[in-house]
C-alpha cells in the first residue's frame, strides 16, 4: 500500500509549467496558476512558467529547450489535449518522447472518470520522458490540473512516497545518454 516514509527527507523538484493557449495570459491563466500554487505549496521549486500558442513547433521548441536545462527536472503542460483542430500538444510532444508513460494517462483517466464520467475520453492527457526530464501533458482546465496534481503528481514527485516514486529514479534517467549537466 502507498504511504509517505517520514524517515526520508523531502527533496524539492524543479518544475516548469507551460500553458498552451491562443487566448490566455499569465494574469488569467487559471490552470497554470493552479499548478503553480500546488507545486509551491508542496515545497517544490517553480523553475519557469510561460504560455505558448497552440502551435506544435512552439510547444515542441519550448519543451525541448526546457528539457535540456539542468535547472529543470519536470515539465507540466496544460492545454491543447482535446480534439479540436487547434489541440496539438500530444502530437507535438509524443513524437519526441524517448519513453512514453502509458500508466500516467491510464491513472489520470481513472481519476477523471470518477469525477466527470465518460467525458474523460475527450482528453488526451499523456506523459513521457525527454532528455532525462519528466513531461506531463494535462488538459487545460483547472479541475483536470487539480486532479492530476492532487492524485498523481504530488505523490510521484515526493521522494518520501513508497513503495516508489519518480524522484528516486531521476538520477538514472540519462544512463543511456552522453549528455552531461543533468542529474
Amino acid at each position: 500500500m502507498a504511504r509517505i516514509d517520514e524517515s526520508r527527507p523531502f527533496l524539492p523538484v524543479k518544475i516548469a509549467v507551460l500553458t498552451v493557449s491562443d487566448t490566455r495570459t499569465l494574469e488569467d491563466d487559471k490552470s497554470g496558476t493552479t499548478l503553480t500554487e500546488r507545486l509551491l505549496a508542496a515545497g517544490h521549486i517553480l523553475a519557469e512558467r510561460t504560455i505558448v500558442t497552440d502551435d506544435a513547433k512552439k510547444i515542441r521548441d519550448r519543451v525541448l529547450l526546457w528539457s535540456k536545462d539542468p535547472q529543470i527536472d519536470v515539465i507540466i503542460t496544460t492545454g491543447g489535449t482535446g480534439f479540436t483542430g487547434r489541440d496539438v500538444t500530444p502530437e507535438a510532444l509524443e513524437a519526441i518522447f524517448e519513453k512514453r508513460m502509458d500508466g500516467f494517462s491510464e491513472v489520470f483517466h481513472r481519476i477523471s472518470y470518477d469525477k466527470i464520467g465518460t467525458s474523460t475520453i475527450q482528453s488526451r492527457a499523456t506523459g513521457g520522458v525527454i532528455n532525462a526530464t519528466f513531461i506531463f501533458v494535462l488538459p487545460g482546465s483547472p479541475g483536470a490540473c487539480r486532479d492530476a496534481w492532487d492524485n498523481i503528481l504530488q505523490y510521484q514527485l515526493d521522494y518520501r512516497h513508497m513503495p516508489c516514486n519518480f524522484v528516486e529514479i531521476m538520477p538514472r534517467l540519462d544512463e543511456h545518454l552522453t549528455r552531461s549537466g543533468k542529474g
